[in-house]
């Protein structure tokens, strides 16, 4: 697990603001209040004081945040405690699983489904409001979130023309890569299109450099669609946020 937090603290500043406060990396979105945007991550090891974590929570709320982390339990194993018991409680546990080039499983997406790259501003908008649509989010998509996606390894699904799903692979960083945004419009689901989605993605990301592809379930349940496609849970993430 220090081996993608590691890859987590790397890649999370980047578009991003930062400031370390004592045993955290703050991380700050430049443009989006959006909780999931804008969180801090504890250093492996970390045994924060009530101090640190007082100055963390005044670093977010003096620019209107809530105070929120994101990380792996076992590379930080007190820092949760030490959180909770300053007044911080658990938003979800989830699993991380990951998927190495040896153990990727590919699987086939229904017949009138295309899976591919994206290749224009529009359908990079029209994927990412399905995404959110799928996350309970508004559809609405800012010209930022188009330019922040286009960055990245992306797979779209398309029935004809109408983009019903995909997901994104961030950047690779020593062999690494995590997979999010897996997400497939309500009318299509349970035909194994996620699962098809996430191998396609995974498949390309290793062609690409990848050894390792990491991601982290919405829910518990969810993580059998990923088994399909060859992920194995090797741990677990914490999301905390201020009370």
């Amino acid at each position: 697990m220090s081996a993608l937090q590691a890859y987590v603290r790397a890649t999370a500043p980047l578009g991003r603001d930062t400031e370390r406060i004592g045993p955290f990396l703050a991380t700050f979105a430049q443009d989006s209040a959006h909780p999931m945007e804008n969180y801090a991550i504890p250093d492996d090891g970390a045994q924060p004081s009530s101090a640190d974590i007082a100055r963390l929570i005044s670093a977010y709320q003096q620019r209107n945040l809530l105070p929120r982390l994101e990380f792996f339990t076992e590379a930080a194993p007190d820092a949760e405690a030490a959180l909770v018991a300053e007044g911080f409680t658990l938003e979800r546990r989830v699993p991380v699983m990951t998927c190495g080039t040896e153990d990727r499983v590919d699987c086939v997406a229904p017949e009138h489904i295309q899976l591919r790259e994206p290749s224009s501003d529009d359908e990079f908008r029209r994927l990412r409001s399905v995404q959110n649509v799928a996350f309970g989010e508004p559809p609405e998509v800012s010209d930022g979130d188009v330019k922040r996606n286009r960055k990245h390894l992306t797979v779209l699904a398309e029935h004809g023309e109408t983009i019903v799903g995909g997901g994104i692979a961030l950047d690779i960083v020593s062999g690494t890569t995590e997979i999010v945004g897996i997400a497939v419009a309500t009318e299509h689901r349970g035909q194994g299109l996620a699962a098809a989605i996430t191998a396609h993605l995974t498949r390309l990301a290793h062609e690409r450099g990848a050894r390792l592809a990491f991601l982290t379930p919405g829910d518990v349940g969810i993580g059998t669609v990923y088994r399909r496609a060859g992920y194995r849970v090797a741990g677990e993430c914490v999301h905390l946020s201020l009370s």
